[in-house]
């Protein structure tokens, strides 16, 4: 499945002048080949606050929606300045990939003139972006804190301003022709970074390219108007001439179509689209727990120098076979542990005794290649040797402890009505946020006692 982005949409940037950006768009769409069924319609009341697209009759599942041949994707190939582009492309690596299409965006907003203008059209107005990446950084930390939001935020922020500053920059001095410097700020890099992220797809490798680098980015107009939830009625299919959206599941008439953009947590969602989906409905949503916290869990069971020491060495080992890191997380889904593999290994390696440790250290972590009793499926969680649910407790309170709020308080505001709606945007979002992660922990909880 193609990851794809979203949400609130409104006038976009280059709808001034445009009376009907909708009319516009679909006359574009005949221009380019860009086929629609006329069992579907584009609509400006899309459930995330902005366009979408609704069913004008009823749709079988398998029936074909829309089809966008690959002359009407906007990438870093197909834009004006693409042969230049690829001509320095060495100059443009980057460690997003993304920056080839940032300037193809760059210069055909830009453009007077520019092929894609009544396509940008349906662009969310770029000064209006709801991503955590440009709430004030307080309101970020204070509405999301324990979430994962305000790091990843801090982690793209540093990366945009140096991708801005030591490949952008220095590529637009060196075309004065086709950049202006005034115009193509950091500030309008920043917006249209959020807008690739929640807007753009990228084409999945075969398996036999598994090995490749990710294919870059792209803009898929139509396509990218589809709002998301986890219960999705329509998919993207890619084929060497086109791309064709599949409806899934029958749509009833005067239903809106939802694509999907992957299994996205509701912290994954605020993060890259600026949306959730409101408790419970996000299936998808998972919980973390640093691998940090467990190892803060295990050493507060030490009792002595040599314990501690001991626990140390564990640690390095599970490094070591590559089971942790110092900024990964467990992830924990409603019904399984995501990364069971690693936790299972965690908690094997700092709960087992010290002599069967040294055993398996000398091993390199092969010799017992049994099964523990129970997988780590939710609901085999009580089934866990004693010491693994006591660890796995213990970091699952530690966790709890790192939000500012606890589950009752959230549980509360988020059942009355009234009061929930008095909430602003942003905090009804980072409620919800905080709220499934909280309830995923709570029940796991309940299962290690």
């Amino acid at each position: 499945v193609a990851t794809q982005a979203k949400r609130p949409r409104v006038a976009g940037p280059m709808a001034c002048g445009n009376p009907d950006p909708v009319a516009g768009f679909l006359s574009w769409c005949r221009r380019v080949g860009l086929e629609l069924s006329p069992k579907v319609e584009v609509s400006r009341q899309g459930t995330v606050a902005g366009y979408g697209m609704m069913a004008r009759e009823s749709v079988q599942a398998g029936e074909l929606l829309f089809v966008v041949p690959r002359a009407a994707i906007l990438s870093q190939h197909t834009c004006s300045i693409g042969g230049l582009l690829e001509r320095e492309r060495g100059a443009l690596q980057s460690q997003s990939g993304w920056v080839p299409l940032l300037l193809a965006l760059l210069h055909e907003l830009q453009a007077a003139a520019s092929h894609w203008r009544p396509y940008f059209a349906l662009w969310p107005e770029l000064g209006h972006l709801e991503h955590p990446m440009f709430w004030p950084e307080e309101e970020r930390r204070r509405l999301l804190q324990g979430t994962g939001v305000p790091e990843a935020v801090e982690k793209d922020l540093d990366s945009i301003r140096s991708e801005y500053h030591s490949i952008v920059l220095p590529f637009m001095e060196a075309h004065p022709d086709l950049f202006s410097l005034r115009v193509h700020s950091l500030e309008l890099y920043l917006q249209l970074v959020a807008l690739v992220m929640a807007y753009s797809f990228q084409e999945p490798l075969e398996e036999e390219e598994d090995e490749k680098e990710p294919n870059s980015p792209m803009m898929v107009p139509a396509a990218d108007i589809l709002n998301h939830l986890a219960n999705h009625n329509a998919n993207l299919e890619y084929s060497a001439d086109c791309l064709r959206m599949v409806a899934t599941q029958p749509i009833p008439k005067g239903h809106e179509i939802f694509n999907t953009y992957g299994q996205m947590a509701n912290w994954q969602l605020i993060h890259m689209y600026g949306f959730v989906e409101p408790y419970p409905d996000n299936t998808d949503d998972t919980a973390d727990i640093q691998m940090v916290t467990v190892r803060e869990a295990a050493l507060q069971g030490t009792k002595t120098e040599a314990e501690r020491l001991l626990m140390y060495e564990r640690w390095d080992f599970l490094c070591k076979l590559e089971m942790v890191g110092e900024e990964g997380a467990f992830v924990i889904g409603r019904e399984e542990v995501l990364t069971e593999e690693e936790l299972t290994t965690t908690l094997k390696v700092l709960c087992m005794p010290a002599e069967e440790f040294r055993e398996f250290k000398d091993q390199d972590g092969g010799g017992d290649d049994k099964r523990e009793d129970g997988s780590l499926a939710i609901n085999n969680i009580p089934k866990l040797k004693a010491s693994w649910r006591q660890l796995l407790r213990n970091s699952i309170l530690l966790t709890l402890q790192t939000y500012a709020t606890d589950l009752k308080t959230d549980k509360d505001v988020l059942s009355n009505k009234e009061v929930y709606a008095k909430l602003s945007r942003r905090e009804q979002q980072a409620l919800q946020v905080r709220y499934g992660q909280k309830m995923i922990l709570h029940q796991l909880l309940e299962l290690t006692s």
